[in-house]
C-alpha cells in the first residue's frame, strides 16, 4: 500500500489550482443541504470546485473518478454571551457593517482527504505537494460562488447622481443654516429633519407605517413648489458621501456632487458637523434587526412549531417568500412529491445531470424536495441556555431550515425578473416554474408532473345570426373575477360603510378592530366565470360586419389539482388600478361539475372560418 503523501503525489494531476474566474463551492452540497457545519463536513472536489457532503460525495468518486478532496469541518465555539452586538451600517448581509444577525462563532478544521479510503492528510503542512498548498490556499481565499451570489443580491444598489444636481438654482433669501437647534418649520418635530436644498426650508419626513418619522411636510412642500432635492439633517459630516440626500422627483435616495457647494450656500461648513440621525437606510435595517419574524404577521400570535418529514422551513433568501410558499404548496401534491421524491433518488438525479449538477433543475428539484420532504434538516435548533458555563444544550422550539440558493438560480437563470431582489408575484412564479419543469420533462411527458394542473377551457361564442364559434385553451390556472354585490353580509358591510363616513367627518380612522370587510362565496366566483358575458366588436363573418356577441366559457377537462386566482386588483374610472380588500368563503368541498363544457349541440350551425391568405415562396434563382 502506497504512503498517503506518494499517493497524494500519484494523483497530482487531478488537482487544480483555482483561477480567479471559476466558481467555488464551500459552503453547501451541490446535491443535498450539508454544510461544513453537518456532522460530516464538506468535501471539495480539487479538481472540480464543486462540494459534496459525507453521504454524496462518494457518488462524486464514481462519477468523476476525482480523488483529492478538500475537507471543511466547523464546530461550533464557546462565546461569553456577553459579546457585544455589532450595529448594521450597511443594506448587505456578511461584510464589513452589514448584519451581524448574532449568530455563533466556528473554529474550522482543514485535511486533504483521498478517496476511496478517506485516506486523511492534515493542512496546513509543509510536507504537502507545493500545487497542493497552492490550490487549498487558493480555495480558502476564494469568496464561496454561493456567497458571491449572496452577496450582489444582497447589497443594496449603488445610487446615482441626481439629474437634478448639476443645474439646481438655489434661492438666495437670507437663510443661514445654525450647526444644531434645528426645527420642522411647520411642527414641533426635532428629529428626522430635511434641509430643501433650494431654499433652505428645514421640514420633518414622512410618516413611517408603524407612526414614526415625521409629518410629511418636507414632500409636502416640494407637491407646493418642486423644489426637488433635500438632504437629511444630522446625517451630513467630513464624509458627505455618507449624507443622507433625497429627490423628489426621482424618488429615490441619490448622490449629488456638488452637496459642499449647495450647503455652503445656506452657511453650513459640513467638515465641523457630526452624525446624530440615522440615515434612511439605517432606520430601515434598525427596523429589520428588532423586528420578530418568528410571529405571524397578521396576528402577532407565537405559531405552533412542527417538525419531522414535510415539516421542513425554507430560509428567505431576502424576496424569497413568494418562492417558498409556492414550492411547499407544490411539493405537497401528489404528482411532484413523487416525482421528485418517492420516484427519484438524490443519486439518480446526480448520475444524470451534468458536470456541473448546480445549473440542472431536475437536480435542484430534487435537492430541493428531499431538504423539504425527508425531515433530514427538520429539527429544533440546539442552543445553549448558558454559554458561558458549558452548561448542557438544550432545544429551541425554532427551526434553522434549508436555503433554496442553487434552486433559486437555477429557476431564475431564465427569468430577468425572478434573478433580482425584488418583491415578486407568486402565481407569476407558479406559471414560470411549470413553464420550466414541462421543458424539462418534454422528452418523458408521462414523468411530468406539471400536467396535474393542467385543463382544458372552451369558450362558446354565440353570434346575433344564431350561429356560434368555439375556441380551446388549455391553462394550469383558472382566474376569477370577485363579485362584490354577492356579498353575504351586506348589511354588516352597509352599517360599517356608514360608520366609516361619520368618523371621517369627525377627522378618526376605524380601528383594525372595526373593519368590515365584504364576504363572497367561493361558488359566486365560480359561478362569474360561466356566466354569460357580452363581446362588443365581435366580427361576425355570418354578417359580414361587427356586432356583439355572447361569451360563455366551460371546462373540457378537470386537472388533478385545481388552482385559483382570485382578480383582486381591479380598474377603476381613470383607468387606476385598486386592489379589493374581501374575504373568499371557500367550502370544504366544491362542486365543479357545471362546469363541464358540453360542446357542440345538436342543431348549432358554426360560424364560416375567415378566409385565409396564402403566400407562395418561390426558391431564388
Amino acid at each position: 500500500m502506497l504512503d498517503p503523501m506518494d499517493l497524494l503525489r500519484s494523483n497530482l494531476s487531478r488537482v487544480r489550482i483555482p483561477e480567479p474566474t471559476n466558481r467555488i463551492y464551500k459552503q453547501e452540497c451541490c446535491v443535498s443541504f450539508a454544510t461544513p457545519k453537518s456532522e460530516g463536513g464538506l468535501f471539495i472536489d480539487m479538481s472540480t470546485f464543486l462540494a459534496f457532503g459525507k453521504d454524496c460525495v462518494d457518488w462524486n468518486y464514481e462519477k468523476t473518478g476525482n480523488p483529492v478532496y478538500l475537507h471543511i469541518k466547523q464546530t461550533k465555539k464557546l462565546v461569553p454571551e456577553d459579546r457585544p452586538l455589532k450595529k448594521p451600517t450597511l443594506l448587505a448581509i456578511g461584510v464589513d457593517g452589514g448584519f451581524d444577525n448574532n449568530e455563533p462563532e466556528y473554529e474550522e478544521a482543514h485535511n486533504i482527504v483521498i478517496l476511496p479510503n478517506y485516506i486523511s492528510l492534515p493542512f496546513p503542512s509543509v510536507e504537502l505537494p507545493e500545487k497542493v498548498r497552492l490550490a487549498v490556499d487558493a480555495i480558502l481565499m476564494a469568496e464561496g460562488a454561493e456567497r458571491k451570489e449572496q452577496l450582489a443580491s444582497w447589497t443594496a444598489d449603488k445610487k446615482e447622481i441626481s439629474a437634478y444636481a448639476m443645474s439646481l438654482q438655489q434661492i438666495d433669501n437670507g437663510v443661514i443654516i445654525p450647526r444644531s437647534g434645528w426645527k420642522c418649520a411647520m411642527c414641533d418635530k426635532t428629529e428626522n429633519l430635511w434641509l430643501n436644498l433650494t431654499d433652505g426650508m428645514i421640514l420633518c419626513g414622512r410618516k413611517n407605517w408603524d407612526g414614526t418619522g415625521g409629518n410629511n411636510h418636507a414632500i409636502e412642500h416640494y407637491k407646493e413648489t418642486g423644489y426637488p432635492l433635500a438632504v437629511k439633517l444630522g446625517t451630513i459630516t467630513a464624509d458627505l458621501e455618507g449624507a443622507d440626500v433625497f429627490s423628489y422627483p426621482e424618488d429615490d435616495g441619490v448622490l449629488d456632487p456638488l452637496l459642499a457647494q449647495h450647503l455652503a450656500f445656506f452657511g453650513i461648513d459640513f467638515s465641523s458637523l457630526q452624525k446624530t440621525e440615522m440615515t434612511t437606510a439605517e432606520r430601515e435595517l434598525d427596523q429589520n434587526t428588532n423586528f420578530d419574524w418568528n410571529r405571524i404577521q397578521e396576528s402577532g400570535q407565537e405559531v405552533e412549531p412542527l417538525f419531522g418529514p414535510g415539516y421542513t422551513g425554507l430560509v428567505n433568501l431576502g424576496n424569497s417568500c413568494y418562492l417558498a410558499s409556492t414550492m411547499q404548496v407544490v411539493f405537497s401534491t401528489q404528482s411532484f412529491y413523487s416525482r421528485y421524491y418517492l420516484s427519484q433518488s438524490l443519486k439518480a438525479a446526480f448520475e444524470t445531470a451534468p458536470a456541473d449538477p448546480t445549473v440542472d433543475l431536475n437536480m435542484q428539484l430534487t435537492k430541493l424536495a428531499h431538504g423539504m420532504l425527508s425531515g433530514k434538516y427538520s429539527f429544533p435548533a440546539s442552543e445553549k441556555i448558558d454559554i458561558a458555563s458549558a452548561a448542557a444544550p438544550m432545544l429551541s422550539s425554532k427551526q434553522e431550515g434549508i436555503p433554496p440558493r442553487m434552486f433559486k438560480a437555477v429557476i431564475a437563470a431564465s427569468h430577468p425578473e425572478f434573478s433580482s431582489m425584488r418583491q415578486q408575484d407568486a402565481l407569476e412564479f407558479f406559471l414560470h416554474l411549470l413553464d420550466q419543469v414541462e421543458r424539462v420533462n418534454a422528452g418523458h411527458p408521462e414523468l411530468d408532473p406539471s400536467r396535474s394542473f393542467k385543463f382544458g377551457i372552451e369558450e362558446r361564442l354565440f353570434c346575433p345570426s344564431g350561429k356560434v364559434a368555439y375556441n380551446r385553451r388549455g391553462d394550469y390556472i383558472l382566474s376569477l373575477n370577485i363579485p362584490l354585490h354577492e356579498a353575504t353580509n351586506k348589511d354588516q358591510l352597509e352599517a360599517f360603510n356608514k360608520l366609516k363616513a361619520e368618523k371621517k367627518a369627525e377627522g378618526k380612522e376605524v380601528s383594525g378592530d372595526e373593519i368590515v370587510r365584504p364576504r363572497v362565496p367561493l361558488e359566486a366566483c365560480l359561478a362569474s366565470f360561466s356566466a354569460p358575458e357580452e363581446v362588443h366588436g365581435f366580427y361576425s363573418t355570418a354578417l359580414k360586419t361587427k356586432t356583439t356577441a355572447v361569451k360563455t366559457a366551460g371546462l373540457t377537462s378537470f386537472p388533478d389539482y385545481l388552482v385559483l386566482h382570485m382578480r383582486k386588483f381591479v380598474m377603476e374610472e381613470g383607468w387606476v388600478p385598486k386592489k379589493l380588500d374581501v374575504y373568499i368563503d371557500v367550502p370544504d368541498i366544491i362542486d365543479i361539475s357545471h362546469m363541464r363544457s358540453k360542446g357542440i349541440q345538436p342543431g348549432e350551425e358554426l360560424l364560416p372560418e375567415a378566409g385565409m391568405s396564402y403566400c407562395l415562396l418561390l426558391p431564388n434563382s
